[in-house]
């Protein structure tokens, strides 16, 4: 059984924490966590994982700085192949991937991914499996927004959803709905 690792980094948004495993020497993305105004993303990682210790590496080091560069409005692209996607069910899987395909600089509605992964009337499930998504920034889930423009959810909350789309030159109306003809699927 291979332990549980973690490492908390600095950005802009306050910290991210990465929890990791090492298997086989290769890295395998467990969560990664934002930091919200009430709890700070360290102690979301204890919530949810019972043993941890932190550590580091160079591959979580580059990790860590590629997500600051990201949050500090860089157009990063991530490699998924880090992400241990069998923390997720089938259809979340189908979700985070339909969502990673999303451009930078652009959005989706819940509404339109579930369209696009086959699932009619599925907006609920794409909201609920972006709300569980256990790899935010990795699959940019702050590009989903509502049908009516509205935000939505986002795990580290609405203040920086709107500032990650901003920092992709997405648009807001006086009454904070998302203004952009960028619309994906």
């Amino acid at each position: 059984m291979s332990l549980t690792l973690y490492a908390t980094f600095p950005s802009t948004f306050d910290y991210f924490t990465i929890v990791w495993k090492e298997v086989d020497s290769n890295v395998q993305i467990q969560r990664l966590f934002l930091s919200e105004h009430k709890l700070k993303s360290e102690a979301k990682a204890w919530e949810s994982f019972d043993q941890m210790k932190p550590k580091s590496s160079l591959v979580i080091n580059n990790l860590g700085k590629k997500i600051q560069q990201f949050l500090n409005g860089e157009d990063i692209k991530f490699d998924l192949k880090l992400l241990d996607f069998s923390r997720c069910s089938e259809i979340q899987k189908r979700v985070l991937l339909a969502e990673y395909n999303i451009p930078r600089g652009w959005i989706s509605t819940y509404k339109r991914i579930a369209n696009q992964i086959g699932i009619i009337n599925g907006a609920r499930v794409v909201g609920n499996s972006l709300a569980k998504n256990p790899f935010p920034i990795f699959n940019p889930c702050h590009r989903a927004i509502r049908t009516n423009g509205e935000l939505g959810g986002f795990q580290g909350g609405l203040t920086m959803k709107r500032a990650l789309l901003e920092l992709e030159g997405i648009k807001f109306s006086d009454n904070g709905k998302v203004v952009t003809d960028n619309i994906y699927y």
